[in-house]
């Protein structure tokens, strides 16, 4: 009784209760056997049954260990061994409920169920102070109660302070036990659990009673009667009437302690059928019916003591039972009789008061070893803590060398990125001014080679005419002679050199588009105009039929060169009594402009070279004008400027036509620079 109340209840209402709950989910048992419903109730019952019916609680367990281990339900399994164990445990049979503890155990432990754990290492406890094992009990208990603490289950916590505390009881070490129980009565007060409490303060009222402090005693155990009645837990109210009338026995106050432990003798014959629990109440009855002089049933309870005692093999009952035996045999002159139940006490009372000894020391012992270990395994945590927190130091510290390479490396790849786009920009543009000079340089090559060929004969021609009139090697007359063809050298030149500027200027100084409205028509008759007396000399007519409707939206300056030269040339190749015939189409948004001559024209060799970049090709004219081999170039560049197209169609002997496009200006169109 005093070891395991936390698995009692004991009251009707719950059992009936159970019952109807097992009746209601039969039938489904039978429709779903993966439902562990059934097999809850069937434990719940089996539990309530311990202390009113045990074969019940024999035949509950069965059943749902049965149906757990077909449906593999392991919580159930385990429930169901501890429940066949409490009913082997109180039979006395304490080496087979050990299995089934033991079993119990293990499947806990498999599931990582740790209150079932504490559980089922609570009820081994109780069989290994049955079996007189009071170290290895005392050990367990103290490995529970620390593993209760550490996962903070309260109720667990609880009941092995208890445990604990009512084993050092039984030692009669009455200080240490009542530490042990003010601890549980303490935390049962702070999971405010009343009947619990009252559990404890009925063991707590029988230290009291064995330490002879009865008024604590008295207090404890009226208390617990008060909320033990209130709440009709029959099995521990039986317990706590005996309890009382302990503390009256001792007390020698016999009435009072014989109409309690009659109170205590009903509730057994009732309702409680706590084998183990009578032993200590038959004999409370007989040492009290002997203080009243009742011999006759002192010695009927005594007997049944014996019996019981015998049985369930409890040393101190068949002590206890003995010794009143002795005394009646004794007063009824029975002296073989009294003498064989002294011999038993006798025997009894030196090898308990010698275990006892022993046990005493044992506990010390097992409890010291216990700080021991537990200090030992703090110190080692503690070393296992200081040991990973050099690790953590030194990880840390490599982990920041780490960072700080890592961050070394990735500000290099940055640096190293960083200057390789400069590096590359820096090839781009070196690769850009590269192309820039080659091209300088071919300007520069093109534009001596066109001084050289173009420009030093008429000028070296004009300069040694002077030096001969100057020294008097020719006359005025036949100076004068040479006008007209020094006229027609300086023309050439002229010509020339505002090709060479308006080509150079583009090469070399990057030269702007600056589109806007321009009239064609004005344009053709301004160099028809400036080209009107190199027409006349070779009788050429020169004809403008370009509308006045036709408004391009190029670069005035660009386009002027482009239409001079075309007609320069259409003059050049045309003989004698020849056309230049200037035409406009519209086509879109494009206007094509057409320069005809009827010259000698261009076999297909020179028709693919005149446009090709710097290309030198000087062709003399009809009448041996020199060119530049320049203004053809000049005018493809200019068109493409103007976002144009220029190309040619020629035969020999039937005469060249030179086409360009240029974009025709919209009503409102704003002017936009380009760079060329």
């Amino acid at each position: 009784m005093l070891f395991n109340w936390s698995y009692t209840y004991g009251q009707k209402a719950i059992c009936d209760s159970l019952r109807h709950e097992l009746h209601r989910t039969h039938a489904s048992l039978q429709l779903n056997l993966q439902d562990t419903t059934h097999i809850k109730s069937l434990n719940t019952l089996a539990k309530a049954m311990r202390f009113t019916k045990p074969d019940s609680l024999l035949l509950l367990a069965e059943q749902a260990l049965k149906l757990s281990t077909t449906i593999g339900y392991e919580k159930g399994q385990i429930i169901a061994l501890n429940g066949k164990g409490d009913y082997l445990s109180d039979q006395g049979n304490h080496e087979l409920s050990i299995s089934f503890y033991e079993k119990a155990l293990h499947k806990s432990k498999k599931i990582k169920d740790e209150y079932l754990v504490l559980s089922s290492m609570s009820r081994l406890t109780n069989e290994y102070q049955y079996q007189g094992k009071i170290e290895v009990a005392l050990n367990e208990m103290l490995i529970g109660l620390e593993k209760a603490d550490s996962l903070g289950i309260k109720e667990m916590q609880s009941m092995y302070n208890e445990k604990i505390g009512m084993l050092y009881a039984n030692q009669n070490d009455f200080e240490e036990a009542l530490t042990y129980l003010k601890e549980s009565k303490k935390i049962s007060d702070l999971i405010q659990d009343e009947t619990r409490t009252a559990y404890t303060m009925a063991n707590l009222a029988s230290v009291y009673a064995d330490a002879k402090k009865f008024d604590y005693a008295m207090f404890h155990i009226n208390s617990c009667i008060t909320t033990l009645e209130r709440n009709g837990v029959k099995n521990q109210l039986a317990f706590a009437y005996e309890i009382k009338g302990k503390i009256y026995l001792k007390q020698e106050k016999f009435k009072w302690a014989s109409y309690w432990y009659d109170q205590s003798k009903v509730l057994h014959e009732k309702s409680v059928a706590h084998t183990r629990g009578k032993i200590d109440l038959l004999n409370g009855l007989a040492e009290v019916h002997l203080g009243l002089k009742k011999d006759s049933i002192s010695n009927d309870y005594a007997i049944k003591a014996f019996n019981l005692s015998k049985l369930l093999k409890s040393k101190k009952g068949l002590k206890n039972s003995s010794k009143t035996l002795y005394k009646i045999s004794k007063q009824k002159n029975n002296f073989e009789e009294a003498l064989s139940y002294h011999e038993i006490f006798q025997e009894l009372s030196e090898t308990l008061s010698l275990k006892k000894g022993e046990k005493s020391l044992l506990m010390l012992k097992t409890k010291m070893g216990h700080i021991r270990q537990k200090e030992q395994l703090l110190a080692e945590n503690k070393k296992a803590l200081a040991r990973q927190k050099n690790y953590i130091i030194a990880a840390s510290g490599i982990l920041l060398v780490l960072v700080a390479i890592i961050f070394l490396i990735k500000r290099s790849e940055k640096i190293q990125k960083r200057l390789n786009r400069e590096l590359k920009a820096s090839k781009t543009e070196l690769e850009k001014h590269e192309l820039e000079l080659i091209k300088l340089n071919s300007t520069k090559d093109k534009l001596f080679s066109i001084i050289g060929h173009d420009l030093r004969g008429p000028i070296g021609a004009f300069q040694g005419l002077i030096n001969m009139y100057t020294k008097g090697e020719v006359n005025k007359t036949e100076f004068l002679a040479f006008i007209p063809k020094l006229k027609a050298d300086i023309d050439h030149i002229f010509f020339t050199m505002n090709n060479l500027l308006s080509w150079g200027y583009n090469q070399m100084k990057g030269g702007t588009t600056t589109p806007e409205k321009i009239s064609l028509t004005k344009l053709v008759n301004d160099s028809s105009h400036l080209l009107e007396e190199t027409a006349n000399k070779k009788s050429i007519k020169i004809v403008n039929r370009v509308s006045e409707d036709f408004i391009a939206w190029s670069d005035k300056n660009q386009i002027d060169v482009v239409i001079r030269n075309l007609i320069s040339n259409a003059l050049k190749f045309t003989p004698e009594n020849g056309m230049v015939t200037i035409e406009a189409k519209e086509f879109g948004d494009k206007i094509e402009v057409t320069i005809r001559d009827t010259g000698v024209g261009m076999d297909k060799e020179i028709r693919e070279k005149i446009f090709t970049k710097n290309a030198n090709i000087t062709t003399y004219g009809t009448n041996d004008e020199k060119g530049t081999g320049l203004g053809l170039t000049l005018c493809k560049e200019m068109v493409e400027n103007n976002q144009g197209e220029i190309w040619v169609e020629s035969a020999p002997k039937i005469g060249t036509s030179f086409f360009f496009t240029l974009l025709k200006a919209k009503k409102e169109t704003s002017v936009i620079k380009k760079a060329s």
